[in-house]
C-alpha cells in the first residue's frame, strides 16, 4: 500500500470507529522491519516514528540528511506491504528540525511547545500548523506535561490538561490531533505506587475538542520482560509501565493514537543480553539480531491486537 501522505487518514477513521493505532518508534532498520512486519501480519494500520535524537543518529548529526532518509526507509518498505503506514516525527521542539521533517516528507509532525505558557504553545503550533498544512501534511500538539525522560524530553514534574483550555487551543490553532496529559510519564519508571489516569479529564477532552487523541507515555513495560533484562545484568528494578485495562479505558474514552517506545527498547535489551550471553561464540550481527527483533514484532503485535487496530487496515 501506498505510503499515506497525512497521517491524519488513519486516525479519523480510528477516531470515528473507536480504536486505537500505535505510533512505535524506530531509530534503525531493524526496529522499521520488525515494526512494519508485525503490522502487516496483523492487518493493522500503523504508523512509524522518529524522535529528533533519531533524525540526527540516522543522518549522523545532517537532519536534513535524516529526515530525508528515514521517509525513504518507510517508503520503501511501505510499497511492499497491503497495511498503511504513516511516518510521525514525535516531540519536536527544534524549528529546523520539523521543517527538515515537512521538507522530506513526513505524514505529520509534533509541535511539542507543552513546557511553554499556554498562549505560548498556542502560538508556535498555529505556526506550524500553518506551515504543514499547505503542504497536506497534518500536526500533532500536547497540552500539559508529562514528567520524566524520554530522548530529548526532560520534565520533572507533571501538569494534567485543562479541558476548557483544549477545546480554545484546538479551535484557534486547527491542530489535528492532540495529546492531552492525563498522569502518564515517559521513560521506563512510570509510576511509584498504583498507576493512576485521570480518565473524566480525558472524557472532557475528548468531548469538547471532537479530534483523535493521544497517550504519550503509553508504554505497559511488561515485567517479564524487565524481569529477563535483570536477570542477564540489566538494572531496571522497579520499573512499571500503564496497565492494559487503563489502556483500554483510554481508547473508550476517545484515544486513538498511542506511543510506544520503551516496550520496544526493554524487550531489545532484553534478548539482546540473553543471545549474547548464551551464544558467546557468536560474532555475525545477522544470528545475533535475527531472535532479537523477532521478540520486538512479538510485542509490537501483542500492543496491536490491546489498541484494537487489527483488521483494521
Amino acid at each position: 500500500m501506498p505510503y499515506v501522505k497525512s497521517t491524519k487518514e488513519i486516525l479519523e477513521k480510528a477516531s470515528k470507529e473507536r480504536y486505537a493505532v500505535g505510533a512505535f518508534n524506530f531509530n534503525n532498520m531493524e526496529f522499521l522491519q520488525a515494526i512494519l512486519e508485525a503490522a502487516e501480519e496483523e492487518k493493522a494500520p500503523v504508523i512509524v516514528a522518529t524522535s529528533e535524537g533519531a533524525i540526527k543518529y540516522i543522518g549522523k548529526g545532517d537532519i536534513e540528511a535524516g529526515a530525508k532518509l528515514a521517509v525513504e526507509m518507510v517508503r520503501t518498505y511501505a510499497e511492499k506491504l497491503s497495511v498503511p503506514v504513516a511516518l510521525h516525527l514525535d516531540h519536536g521542539r527544534d524549528f529546523k528540525i520539523i521543517m527538515a521533517a515537512i521538507k522530506a516528507g513526513y505524514s505529520s509532525v509534533m509541535i511539542d511547545a507543552s513546557h511553554l505558557p499556554f498562549e505560548e504553545n498556542l502560538r508556535e503550533t498555529k505556526r506550524i500548523v500553518e506551515i504543514a498544512h499547505a503542504v497536506g501534511i497534518s500536526v500533532e500538539a500536547e497540552l500539559g506535561k508529562l514528567k520524566g525522560i524520554e530522548d530529548n524530553v526532560v520534565e520533572k514534574e507533571s501538569v494534567l490538561v485543562d479541558p476548557e483550555e483544549a477545546k480554545v487551543f484546538v479551535k484557534e490553532t486547527e491542530v489535528d490531533f492532540l495529546a492531552p496529559a492525563i498522569g502518564t510519564s515517559h521513560g521506563a519508571f512510570k509510576f511509584k505506587g498504583e498507576a493512576q489516569l485521570d480518565f473524566e479529564r480525558l472524557k472532557k477532552v475528548k468531548e469538547y475538542t471532537q479530534i483523535p487523541l493521544v497517550l504519550h507515555g503509553a508504554s505497559m513495560v511488561p515485567q517479564d520482560v524487565v524481569k529477563l533484562a535483570n536477570e542477564y545484568g540489566a538494572e531496571l528494578s522497579g520499573a512499571k509501565g500503564v496497565p492494559e485495562d487503563m489502556l483500554k479505558k483510554a481508547i473508550e474514552l476517545g484515544i486513538n493514537k498511542i506511543n510506544t517506545d520503551t516496550d520496544l527498547r526493554i524487550t531489545f535489551v532484553a534478548y539482546l543480553r540473553k543471545v549474547l550471553s548464551e551464544d558467546k561464540s557468536q560474532i555475525d550481527p545477522r544470528k545475533i539480531f535475527g531472535p532479537v527483533f523477532e521478540q520486538v514484532k512479538e510485542i509490537v503485535k501483542e500492543r496491536i491486537r490491546i489498541f484494537g487496530s487489527s483488521g483494521k487496515a
